[in-house]
């Protein structure tokens, strides 16, 4: 967390509780929002996935767990976080803004990414520009960081689950032309300036906050970050192996591990589901049950979600408390 950090959550200009219409409205967005993704979730379970009665039909086998091996996959989890952390200052670099340590990078960017827990896609983008301003880094430069840098990253684990296709049922593997389509136009999208700016600035103009005018992304900067943050989830894709291999499930990393990418695609396509809700465990059910029986897959898609949920707000919720800390010792040391 920033030294000037808030001690709440980052709030976006010009908001009011009028503006918002009201707490009423609020819930009632919000009941909407959970019911779709009800509805989304038992769909992909019932007509992709082994179905609802099978899954009711099936107990959880046992398991045996590794913990040397889920050690590992929440070691290799935390660093590919932090790996996300670091490209975002690079990307803030390579657009104008100063050069973030990595150490103040990883801070405001884990204390950012707890917004994903909330409703909508755009908390993460309006905390990061909100908490980078403590840095020097201007709003403009931050939040256009963040809206690439949430596409680049969607293009790399479109191109690492693309890999689960391969090992899919039918149902799935179906989709596979269409899923090829798409991400090679998301690949293109990032990777050619004259394609990427107009529909990012277009994009810009639903997201809080300021805006840059010029969007200095070259062809170099698009094929790099896209390399970075592939890497990226091919680190993911193997922790989420190791994991797996800790439960003692069985699954070849090359079919479990793209299975981890697909799910994240399939939620944060899916906007109304917070952090991808259900739809990413019924995204990993439906891929891993011909790999694992729907039991195991119904197992690792649930332990995925603490998994992943722990390794993330742990280290991001102690920045958060450490930052509120300084801010009060240096209220204190200057009062």
């Amino acid at each position: 967390m920033p030294d000037s950090g808030p001690a709440g959550p980052p709030r976006t200009p010009g908001t009011s509780a009028r503006a918002r219409g009201g707490p009423g409205r609020r819930w009632l967005k919000l009941g909407v929002q959970l019911a779709l993704t009800v509805v989304v979730t038992v769909f992909i379970v019932d007509r992709l996935g082994p179905g609802l009665r099978t899954l009711a039909n099936t107990a959880p086998q046992q398991i045996e767990l590794r913990w040397g091996w889920i050690a590992a996959s929440c070691a290799l989890l935390l660093a590919g976080y932090f790996f996300s952390a670091w490209t975002w200052g690079r990307m803030v670099r390579d657009l104008g803004g100063p050069d973030v340590p990595a150490r103040d990078a990883i801070r405001i960017y884990m204390v950012a990414n707890l917004g994903r827990y909330l409703p909508g896609k755009l908390w993460q983008i309006a905390g990061l520009a909100y908490l980078a301003r403590a840095h020097g880094v201007p709003a403009p430069i931050a939040t256009a960081a963040a809206v690439v840098g949430q596409a680049v990253a969607l293009a790399g684990a479109m191109l690492i689950g693309l890999v689960a296709l391969g090992s899919a049922a039918p149902e799935l593997a179906r989709w596979a032309p269409l899923a090829v389509v798409a991400t090679l136009a998301i690949v293109t999208v990032v990777t050619v300036p004259a394609i990427f700016r107009p529909l990012l600035r277009l994009w810009l103009r639903f997201v809080p906050g300021e805006t840059p005018e010029e969007i200095p992304i070259g062809a170099s900067e698009g094929l790099r970050w896209l390399l970075l943050f592939t890497l990226n989830w091919a680190g993911y894709a193997l922790a989420f192996s190791l994991l797996v291999r800790g439960l003692s499930l069985p699954g070849n990393p090359l079919d479990v591990g793209p299975a981890f990418a697909a799910s994240y695609v399939m939620g944060y396509l899916v906007l109304f589901a917070p952090a991808g809700i259900g739809i990413r465990e019924a995204t990993i059910l439906t891929f891993l049950s011909p790999i694992m029986g729907p039991s195991g897959a119904a197992l690792i898609a649930l332990i995925a979600r603490v998994w992943t949920t722990l390794v993330e707000v742990i280290p991001a919720g102690a920045f958060w408390l450490a930052g509120v800390g300084r801010k009060r010792n240096a209220a204190v040391g200057a009062s």
